[in-house]
C-alpha cells in the first residue's frame, strides 16, 4: 500500500486503483487508461485519495446521498418529459381538474354548506375529524392533490430510465412530506386544539423533548427509556453460555428447558447491520425462549460490532467467520447431525451463499432453511435499490473508506428517509408539537442499539449482490467458483412481510422461483422486524402460506394469494411444526459447550460483543 505525507492526505489510507478494485469487487469498465506522460503509481494513488477524501466530505455533508446520482436523474426526467407533449397536456388537464375540485371544496365551506366525502384513500395525516372541518380541509385536500399531481408527473414518462423516474419521484415525496400542512403547529388542527386546551402546555413539553433530543445526540448517547432494556436483563435473557468465539462472532447455545430435544440443533444466523437479540427480545417475545421449551437445541451467531480495524473484512469473511465456523463448533458440542439453518435478513442471505457451496461441493450440513425476511434475488429490492447505482456506490464506499465502516448514523438516516412521514415527521408531530412521548418498549430500544458494517464487506454487499445481483444470476463465487441457489435441495421455509420497506416480500418471494427444493412461502402481517417478533398470542396477527413442491410451476407473487391458504395467528406455530416435521426423535441435550473437546463456556449469554457499543 502506497502512502503520502499526512499533510496531504490527513492521514487517511492510500490504495492503489488495483487494491481497491481487489478489496471491494468491482471490476473497473474498459479498458486500462493510457498513462499520462510522467505519471506514476504514487501520483495516481495520490490524486484518488484525495478525490475519495473530496467524496466522503461532500457525502458527510449529503447523508450519505450522491448529489451527481439525483442531478441525472432529474436531467433525464425533464429532458423526456418536456419531449413529451401529450404527458404534458395530461399533466395540464390533471391541474386543472384537481383545481376545479378544490374550488368546489372551497365554495362548499365558504356557504356552509355539507362538507365533501373526504378524499378516497386519504392519507393517514389527516385522519382525525378535525381536518374534515374549514380550514383544515381545503388544506389538506390541495396539499394531497398536489402530491398526486406530482406522483404523476414523476412516472410513466416514455424513454426515461425506470431507476431514475423511481429516484425522482422519492425525492418529490421526500420534499413534499417535508411542507405537509400536518408539520407545522398553525396548520395542524390537532395541534391547534390541543394548544387551545393546554394553554400551550404541549409546546412547552415538546421544546422540553426536543432539547433532551438535541442534547442525547450531541453526547451520543441513546434515546430515553433505552436504559430499562439493557440486555442481559430485560432483553436477551433466555439463559445459555458462549460456546466459540472468534474475532467476527461469538456463538451462544442456550440452556434446554426440556428433558428431551429434537436431535437436530438449529443455527441462527442474524443480520451484522442488527444486534441478535431482536430474536430474543422479552420473554414473552423472545423466539429463542419460544424454540428452547419447543424442544429444540439452539445456537444463535452474535456479531461483532466492527470498528476501523475491520475495515478489510469481506463478505467471505463474514461466511467463514460466521455460519462455517458455527457449524465446526456445533458439530464438536451436538453431533454430526444435520442442522436447521435460520437466516435473518442479510443473515439470511448469508445462510443461502453458504448452503449453495454446500450443495455445490456435496458437503451438507444443513437439514432444513429457514429464511425470514431475507433476498436472494435483488431485481425487485424495494426503495433501498433507489441508492444503489455507480454514483451512489462511489459515494458511500468513498465515505466507508475513510473511517473503514459504514457508521450507525448513514444506515439509521437511509432507513429513516424511506419511511421519513412515520418516522421522521409523525415522530416530529408527537414528540415536540402535541409534547407526547410514546413509551419506549423493547422493539424500540434494540432498534436503538446501532451497529456498523465494515467498509470491505459493505461495499462487495452492495456491488455484487444489489447492483449486479449474482447470486441469483448464479455468477456469485465462493473460493473461485460460482454458486447457485437452484441447486439447494434441503426443505426451504421462507417468511415475507407485508409492509417491510426493507426487504419488501415480493422480493423475498423469488426463492420460490430460484429454489428447486420443496419451499414453504409465509406472508405475515407486519413490517420487517414486528411481523418476524410475532409471538403466539400477539393481538391481530395473521398469515398466508403456500407449498410449492418441486418441480411444481411457479406462481408469481401477484397472483400467489389465490393460491394461499390464510390462517390467524402467529406464524412461529405453524414453523414450529415444519420444524418438528423435519426433525428426528428426541433425545437427551447435549451439554453447553464441549469442554473435553476444547469449546468450554466462555461466558454466560448474551456474551461480550453484544454488550460493546
Amino acid at each position: 500500500m502506497n502512502t503520502v505525507s499526512r499533510a496531504t492526505t490527513a492521514a487517511i489510507p492510500i490504495e492503489t486503483p488495483t487494491e481497491v478494485a481487489a478489496a471491494t469487487g468491482r471490476a473497473r469498465k474498459g479498458p486500462p487508461a493510457r498513462p499520462m506522460p510522467g505519471a506514476s503509481a504514487e501520483r495516481l494513488a495520490t490524486a484518488e485519495a484525495i478525490d475519495r477524501a473530496a467524496h466522503a466530505t461532500l457525502a458527510r455533508a449529503t447523508k450519505g446521498l450522491s448529489p451527481s446520482a439525483l442531478a441525472i436523474a432529474n436531467y433525464d426526467w425533464a429532458v423526456h418529459l418536456a419531449a413529451s407533449p401529450g404527458k404534458l397536456g395530461a399533466l395540464a388537464d390533471s391541474a386543472m381538474h384537481k383545481w376545479l375540485d378544490l374550488g368546489r371544496t372551497a365554495l362548499a365551506a365558504s356557504l356552509g354548506g355539507a362538507d365533501p366525502a373526504p378524499l378516497a384513500g386519504r392519507d393517514p395525516r389527516f385522519r382525525s375529524a378535525a381536518w374534515n372541518a374549514a380550514p383544515w380541509r381545503l388544506l389538506s385536500d390541495a396539499f394531497q392533490m398536489g402530491t398526486a399531481w406530482w406522483q404523476e408527473a414523476t412516472t410513466d414518462v416514455r424513454g426515461a430510465q425506470p431507476h431514475h423516474l423511481r429516484l425522482v419521484e422519492f425525492a418529490a415525496r421526500q420534499m413534499l412530506d417535508a411542507v405537509s400542512p400536518s408539520n407545522f403547529p398553525a396548520t395542524n388542527p390537532d395541534v391547534v386544539e390541543a394548544t387551545r386546551a393546554e394553554g400551550g402546555a404541549n409546546l412547552l413539553r415538546g421544546f422540553e423533548h426536543a432539547l433532551d433530543d438535541a442534547r442525547r445526540k450531541a453526547s451520543a448517547q441513546p434515546p430515553a427509556g433505552v436504559e430499562n432494556f439493557r440486555p442481559g436483563e430485560a432483553v436477551a435473557a433466555t439463559p445459555g453460555a458462549v460456546v466459540y468465539r472468534n474475532r467476527l462472532i461469538e456463538l451462544i447455545q442456550y440452556t434446554p428447558t426440556t428433558a428431551t430435544v429434537h436431535p437436530e440443533p438449529i443455527l441462527i444466523v442474524p443480520a451484522w447491520i442488527m444486534k441478535y437479540y431482536i430474536l430474543d427480545l422479552s420473554p414473552a417475545n423472545s423466539m429463542v425462549r419460544h424454540l428452547v421449551e419447543a424442544g429444540f437445541t439452539v445456537f444463535v451467531i452474535s456479531w461483532k460490532n466492527p470498528d476501523g480495524g475491520d475495515r478489510d473484512l469481506g463478505l467471505d469473511d463474514y461466511r467463514r467467520l460466521g455460519p462455517v465456523a458455527a457449524l465446526e463448533a456445533i458439530a464438536t458440542i451436538a453431533g454430526p447431525a444435520k442442522v436447521h439453518g435460520v437466516g435473518y435478513c442479510l443473515g439470511g442471505t448469508l445462510l443461502a451463499i453458504e448452503a449453495a457451496r454446500q450443495a455445490r461441493d456435496a458437503a451438507p450440513r444443513f437439514g432444513s432453511m429457514t429464511l425470514l425476511a431475507a433476498q436472494t434475488d435483488f431485481t425487485r429490492a424495494g426503495e433501498l435499490s433507489l441508492f444503489i447505482d455507480e454514483s451512489q456506490l462511489t459515494v458511500l464506499e468513498d465515505m466507508m473508506w475513510e473511517r473503514g465502516y459504514l457508521d450507525t448514523k448513514q444506515m439509521a438516516g437511509a432507513f429513516q428517509m424511506l419511511k421519513a412521514r412515520d418516522l421522521l415527521w409523525g415522530r416530529m408531530v408527537d414528540d415536540y408539537l402535541l409534547g407526547k412521548r410514546v413509551e419506549m418498549n423493547d422493539l424500540m430500544a434494540w432498534n436503538a442499539d446501532a451497529t456498523r458494517m465494515p467498509y470491505r464487506m459493505h461495499a462487495e454487499y452492495l456491488e455484487q449482490l444489489f447492483l449486479q445481483n449474482r447470486l441469483a444470476e448464479g455468477r456469485f463465487e465462493v473460493d473461485g467458483r460460482a454458486v447457485a441457489i437452484e441447486d439447494i435441495h434441503v426443505p426451504i421455509f421462507a417468511v415475507g412481510t407485508e409492509t417491510d420497506h426493507v426487504a419488501p416480500w415480493m422480493s423475498v418471494h423469488k426463492i420460490t422461483l430460484l429454489a428447486e427444493a420443496e419451499t414453504t412461502f409465509v406472508l405475515t402481517t407486519g413490517g420487517h422486524n414486528a411481523g418476524i417478533v410475532s409471538e403466539p398470542g400477539h393481538p391481530r396477527r395473521s398469515f398466508r402460506s403456500a407449498v410449492k413442491a418441486p418441480g411444481a410451476a411457479y406462481v408469481d407473487p401477484e397472483h400467489w394469494g389465490e393460491i394461499a391458504t390464510p390462517h390467524l395467528g402467529s406464524w412461529w406455530t405453524a414453523w414450529f411444526e415444519w420444524l418438528a416435521m423435519r426433525s428426528g426423535a428426541r433425545v437427551v441435550p447435549p451439554t453447553l459447550g464441549a469442554p473435553e473437546r476444547g469449546l468450554p463456556v466462555l461466558a454466560a449469554a448474551p456474551g461480550a460483543y453484544v454488550l460493546a457499543p
